[in-house]
């Protein structure tokens, strides 16, 4: 079993790949802001600011595995890459591989065809700011990272987050960078797209590349 820590381990995406990996018999820390009112047990909780590098360091220093589920939003909304470019910098001088919660409209519609946030008339104007620092995660710093950064990005599909929670099939589908479903943007719950996000931890097999999972 891995030592997995979760940045952001208390937020939507976070709190069910915790719960997830905690099932799994991995050793896992969350690393969030604030305390769970429901803490999942044998998980630690560490809390903390992701904007301070001394934090980040003391958790990801004894990891084996890192995962991001920061939202560009809130306190993060003007630092969001920054921080993320620190986390990946962590990562890679520790020789340990990030998986990242993305965004839906990283992904594109067609194989070639631009991506869904070169184009932003599909999402309501207060979250665009957060939708283009997410993809640009993908799109500009995590290919701007060494080659020895082994990093993997799993966007879900467009309904996904608390406002559509859904309930566990325990089943999804995965894709590449082209949504799985353009059409509406398809979906998965939290709890799917925790177990496809640590299969992906646990099988391995993903490098320096863009992925999405949906039903």
């Amino acid at each position: 079993m891995s030592r997995i820590v979760v940045i952001g381990g208390t937020g939507y995406a976070g709190s069910a790949i915790v719960a997830e990996a905690a099932a799994r018999g991995h050793q896992v820390t969350a690393f969030s802001r604030s305390l769970p009112a429901e803490p999942v047990p044998d998980v630690t909780y560490v809390q903390g600011d992701a904007t301070d590098e001394a934090a980040l360091s003391s958790v990801v220093s004894g990891a084996d595995i890192v995962v991001g589920a920061l939202s560009a939003r809130g306190r993060l909304a003007g630092s969001f890459r920054e921080v993320y470019r620190r986390v990946a910098r962590l990562a890679d001088g520790g020789g340990l591989p990030l998986y990242v919660v993305g965004g839906f409209s990283s992904l594109r519609p067609v194989p070639g065809a631009p991506r869904f946030v070169a184009d932003l008339n599909h999402a309501p104007a207060e979250f665009h700011d957060e939708i283009v620092a997410t993809a640009a995660v993908v799109t500009e710093d995590l290919p701007a990272t060494p080659d020895s950064l082994n990093w993997v990005f799993v966007s879900p599909a467009g309904r996904f987050g608390s406002f559509a929670p859904g309930q566990r099939l325990g089943e999804y589908r995965l894709g590449d960078d082209v949504a799985l479903q353009p059409d509406g943007g398809g979906a998965i719950s939290g709890a799917d797209y925790a177990l496809g996000f640590v299969d992906l931890i646990d099988k391995g097999d993903h490098h320096r590349a863009h992925v999405n999972l949906g039903y």
